[in-house]
């Protein structure tokens, strides 16, 4: 064999595996076909959060004198604001290259196909071709936007995310169809540089699998900065023959067009299965997606899968906590298997929006006596003093049992919060626990104790 290992992809699920198991003892190769990083590093998760860094800067810019700041002739250079989100992306892909060379990790350029259970074959961009084989092979092939027939994507007046992200010139006018994070993002960040946007969303509330109150909460921030929100409603059909597109949005109001000089499709992603050799080999799929066991296992000895093409959160950390429970699998430990019930969401809008765990209704749903506790940033001292005061930290318990069951955040620095929240319910803490553990203060973080302290009649200063 020439390797102990090859993983198809080098995404947050691809590279992640490949370093882990070099750190294991195995001979590691990673096949990949544009730039090291996946969609994560260069074209999503990374090259967006600079772009929002552009506009949250553009945001204080512009209301400095409310900081005691004068600040004139403020602008947004949209071409230089693009420019350094590629220079981040560029810098992370990067350092990605600088790990595998750390870790003897060899890179396969090209695309990867699966010949055998052992055997990968990679065909440059060049034409040419070579097989390489290994004892286990890891499919990280991640997905890409997904297309709607009614919105066929052109790359010019219908496009995807990554277009978003180097748009040539920032435009007039926006139609973001979607608005899961991907879509309330940009959403945000264009109608903070200036574009005209209206976002629409199919079902009743924005960021749909966030609690509601924390939906309502962003639907009025959207609102505040002149993003024209739509639910329960979708774009029946846009006609590009003209200078602006046409945009036919259904609604319970009946039909209307909206003009745009570009539409963004953010309804989803579709996982990379095609022309990676599942069907040849007969490697199991569901819905779509490849099947695979608990341990990763596709029905194809030596074969699994891990990240966006399994049947998982797709999301960049999800794919590297599975990465790490795949090549422990694979080297012979025993991990502890991945608690999907517990794993965090995070939008990066302003306010942002993070959590985990069962929404309120959810945990209703399911049998729970729910108690409810919130704490509102109007009555933080932290955020009143950043100019963050918008949004909530809400924290749903079992009443019986004081159980955290979920969390859920809107306003500012709550994606950094996050986290801790995580390691409460990984580790069972009950609500008053977080009552009786000191938060510093000021910070935006005690809104975590303030709000378990009202959920128990506790509080003092709400």
């Amino acid at each position: 064999m020439d390797f102990d290992l090859i993983v198809i992809g080098s995404g947050p699920g691809g590279y992640v595996a490949a370093i882990r198991a070099s750190q294991l003892g195995m001979r590691v190769a990673v096949v990949e076909r544009e730039h090291l990083g996946g969609i994560c590093l260069n074209w999503g998760c990374i090259p967006t959060k600079a772009l929002l860094k552009s506009a949250q800067v553009y945001e204080y810019a512009k209301h400095a004198e409310a900081y005691g700041i004068a600040a004139d002739n403020v602008h947004p250079n949209f071409e230089q604001v693009v420019a350094r989100s590629r220079a981040v992306a560029d810098t992370m892909s990067k350092g990605i290259q600088f790990l595998f060379k750390k870790n003897n990790i060899t890179v396969l350029e090209g695309h990867g196909r699966l010949v055998s259970r052992n055997t990968v074959a990679v065909e440059a961009a060049d034409g040419s071709s070579a097989q390489h084989t290994a004892q286990h092979i890891v499919l990280a092939t991640g997905a890409r936007s997904r297309q709607l027939p009614n919105l066929p994507q052109d790359g010019q007046r219908i496009i995807g995310y990554r277009q978003a992200l180097t748009l040539p010139k920032l435009p007039a006018s926006m139609v973001v169809v979607g608005s899961g994070a991907i879509g309330s993002e940009f959403a945000y960040f264009y109608a903070t540089m200036g574009t005209k946007v209206t976002l629409v969303e199919y079902l009743p509330n924005i960021v749909p699998l966030e609690d509601e109150e924390v939906s309502r909460t962003l639907e009025r921030a959207f609102r505040k900065i002149g993003i024209n929100v739509k639910t329960q409603a979708s774009v029946e059909a846009v006609d590009t023959t003209g200078e602006l597109c046409q945009v036919s949005v259904q609604s319970k109001k009946g039909t209307e067009t909206v003009e745009a000089e570009v539409v963004l499709s953010a309804v989803g992603i579709a996982p990379n299965v095609e022309g990676i050799g599942l069907e040849e080999l007969g490697v199991a799929l569901e819905r779509g997606r490849v099947k695979v066991d608990e341990r990763y296992r596709t029905n194809v000895e030596g074969i699994y899968a891990i990240g966006d093409i399994i049947a998982t959160p797709a999301l960049a950390h999800v794919a590297s906590a599975e990465a790490i429970a795949c090549v422990e699998t694979i080297a012979g430990l025993n991990p502890a298997p991945i608690n999907y019930a517990n794993i965090p969401g995070c939008t990066y809008t302003t306010p942002e929006v993070s959590s985990v765990g069962l929404s309120e209704k959810a945990a209703a749903e399911t049998g729970h006596q729910v108690r409810v506790g919130k704490f509102p940033f109007t009555a933080s001292g932290k955020a009143t003093a950043a100019g963050q005061r918008d949004g909530f930290v809400k924290l749903v318990l079992d009443a019986q049992t004081d159980e955290l069951l979920g969390a859920h955040c809107i306003g500012g620095n709550v994606t950094e919060m996050v986290a801790g929240l995580v390691v409460a319910r990984n580790l069972k803490v009950k609500g008053m626990d977080l009552v009786r553990s000191v938060h510093p203060h000021p910070t935006m973080s005690e809104a975590i104790m303030e709000s378990a302290a009202a959920a128990h009649g506790e509080a003092v200063h709400v």
